[in-house]
């Protein structure tokens, strides 16, 4: 059965492509999609596209053609601006009989904007970092008590944690909230420590069917480095509270802080987390979850089924190519 996955944006994801091909057996190919002839995952995939910018208006279109020329039977996207995108193609991409690994649009409007998450997530009663959107309610915050310093901020649609950072004093916030560089949120500082899940939402029955969590021993560039894996049944049914409350499919990589021993949701990407790598090495595998999914069949859940305290430490590799293996030589594009 041809069960060809898509995959856009896929930059430096290579162990990705790799986990998925290996999982796959050869029951289709894997189509890899990216602005920049020298991402390092084009070169392995077995068929590949240089594609515009996200940003450009004929982006979309590009896409659904290569969709369309290599009979993608399934699509997802490596970067979280993107996501709404698809996310607003899903009936069109699913008329052309691609399933778009992607939530509801609304849903992914939440994901993308911080303060929104807040407000939607207070009104579903499901536990989440209290958040500002102005300097004047967070004003309001400390004077009633509510809040203390020192506090957090960070861009309210950011991603890779770019933007981020702790402030102590008012005058600091200030200054952030007004440098010029993002429209900010303010969030109370969360000491107890934090983690994060691996979760795949079947696209049949949509729920979550695979919950795998793991605590952070070491984060760089925006994600975690090493973890090591770890169990709580109470963490997997606050998980699959906030999936309820939600229109979400196929892989999702969430994140958690602990205060008081409770759960906190600090944020959402619906895609294939960088360190989603730790829950296939651990046995739990999305892949073989999509493919089920792909011939109209719901998953079991297998939420659980994986053994603890298996640590992932992430390391540096290279791909080398020649100039003549390159899908452009209009180095414009890099």
């Amino acid at each position: 059965m041809n069960n060809n996955i898509m995959f856009c944006s896929v930059g430096r994801r290579v162990r990705l492509l790799k986990d998925f091909r290996e999982s796959m057996n050869g029951c289709g190919r894997i189509i890899a999609t990216d602005a920049s002839p020298v991402a390092p995952a084009l070169f392995f995939a077995d068929d590949k596209c240089i594609v515009p910018k996200i940003t450009e208006p004929d982006y979309f279109g590009k896409v659904l053609d290569i969709a369309g020329r290599f009979d993608a039977k399934a699509i997802t996207t490596l970067i979280d601006p993107e996501i709404e995108l698809l996310a607003k193609h899903r009936d069109e991409l699913m008329c052309k009989g691609v399933l778009p690994l992607c939530p509801s649009e609304r849903t992914a409007q939440l994901c993308f904007d911080k303060y929104e998450m807040y407000k939607y997530l207070n009104s579903k009663d499901i536990n989440t970092i209290l958040t500002y959107n102005s300097l004047s309610s967070f004003r309001e915050g400390l004077a009633s008590g509510a809040i203390s310093f020192p506090v957090f901020m960070k861009p309210i649609s950011g991603s890779g944690s770019v933007g981020i950072g702790k402030c102590e004093t008012m005058q600091e916030v200030e200054e952030k909230w007004n440098d010029g560089k993002f429209t900010y949120v303010i969030q109370e500082m969360m000491t107890g420590g934090d983690c994060n899940a691996d979760v795949y939402v079947d696209c049949i029955s949509h729920k979550p069917v695979a919950i795998f969590s793991k605590k952070k021993i070491e984060s760089r560039l925006g994600g975690a480095s090493k973890t090591i894996s770890y169990k709580d049944t109470s963490f997997f049914s606050f998980v699959e509270d906030v999936c309820s409350v939600l229109e979400l499919n196929g892989p999702c990589d969430m994140d958690f802080f602990v205060k008081d021993g409770t759960y906190y949701l600090s944020e959402i990407n619906p895609r294939f987390g960088g360190a989603y790598l730790h829950a296939y090495a651990s046995g739990v595998d999305f892949i073989k979850l999509i493919l089920q999914n792909l011939e109209g069949k719901a998953n079991r859940s297998v939420i659980g089924q994986y053994e603890e305290n298996i640590i992932m430490m992430m390391y540096d590799d290279v791909v080398f190519a020649r100039k003549s293996e390159l899908l452009s030589q209009d180095f414009s594009l890099l």
